[in-house]
């Protein structure tokens, strides 16, 4: 029997927990198993950001783990995934990644994606980054690792905030192969947008 498709997420104490969410929603409208892990300062942080509980964000999930369980599905190889999105990405945690710290689930899960050679997303989110954070992001990027700052694009004209996440979102299923219909790619006729023609003098 073929395995299921599967994706882990891990949400983790960074500010923009809102395009973690958003992604757990958006995997919804697909056939993928989600397993997710927020991180305990992803609880705070999804508190001060959100409406959201992590009980509800939990639940848009197809299985949640505590991040202390490094018995958990996620923590072996042996569970077939295709990989690993991490939205957002702290720089403890990209550190810890970085040094092979595992000392919990979603450094150990994504220690994992990196010996399978699976794809692993990190949604880096600092500003300004310093020279340990690019470093870091340097180093996990020679790994194979995808580093993705969710930095928006404005070509689509957003008009909402959601417009943004969603466009970001987007982007980071794209890395997995996930194409999902958003609207606003660049190429696509956009309502609205007035194109330049290139010919004109």
């Amino acid at each position: 029997m073929a395995n299921p498709q599967r994706l882990i997420v891990a949400i983790t104490g960074a500010t923009g927990v809102v395009y973690g969410v958003r992604l757990l929603e958006r995997l919804r409208e697909t056939d993928l198993e989600t397993h997710l892990v927020i991180s305990p300062w992803g609880r705070r942080t999804l508190g001060y950001e959100t409406r959201h509980t992590a009980d509800h964000v939990q639940r848009l999930a197809t299985a949640a783990y505590s991040p202390t369980d490094q018995g958990a599905a996620i923590s072996s190889g042996s569970f077939v995934t295709l990989g690993m999105a991490i939205v957002p990405c702290s720089m403890r945690t990209l550190a810890a990644i970085a040094h092979g710290l595992g000392d919990n689930l979603i450094h150990r899960a994504a220690d994992v994606v990196l010996k399978e050679r699976r794809k692993l997303l990190l949604a880096a989110r600092e500003a300004p980054f310093n020279d340990i954070h690019l470093e870091n992001m340097l180093k996990l990027s020679r790994m194979g690792a995808v580093i993705f700052p969710p930095t928006p694009g404005f070509y689509t004209r957003p008009g909402t905030l959601e417009d943004l996440i969603d466009h970001t979102v987007t982007r980071i299923l794209d890395q997995f192969a996930i194409h999902l219909d958003a609207g606003g790619r660049w190429g696509e006729t956009f309502a609205g947008v007035e194109r330049v023609d290139e010919t004109e003098p």
